[in-house]
């Protein structure tokens, strides 16, 4: 599937990985979400990118959104719940919104 113009970006780097989620619109102006992981390796003197990409679509947004919201409560609540995961908080400079000019592939 081509992408489509980009609407809105959200970057949140975490360590060795970033993932970005975008907003792009179709032809017939509908909207969906790409959420793309981006992993550094080193190689060389330098790095490469492996990325990951999925795709989701507006009838699936609340499904998506609730099935990860119930996964990360089992996970603090049931499976870890001698964490303090307020300790994991991002900074409000960690959710960096960017333009498409921002944005650097290959």
């Amino acid at each position: 599937m081509e992408d489509r113009e980009q609407i809105y970006s959200k970057r949140v780097r975490a360590g060795k990985r970033t993932y970005f989620f975008d907003v792009r619109s179709t032809r017939s102006n509908d909207y969906y979400l790409t959420i793309t992981e981006s992993r550094r390796h080193p190689q060389g003197d330098g790095f490469t990118y492996e990325k990951h990409k999925m795709f989701l679509y507006k009838e699936d947004f609340d499904k998506f959104a609730e099935a990860l919201k119930d996964a990360v409560d089992h996970v603090k609540t049931e499976l870890m719940p001698e964490v303090d995961f307020t300790q994991f908080e991002s900074k409000p400079e960690e959710y960096n919104i960017i333009g498409e000019s921002d944005l650097k592939w290959d």
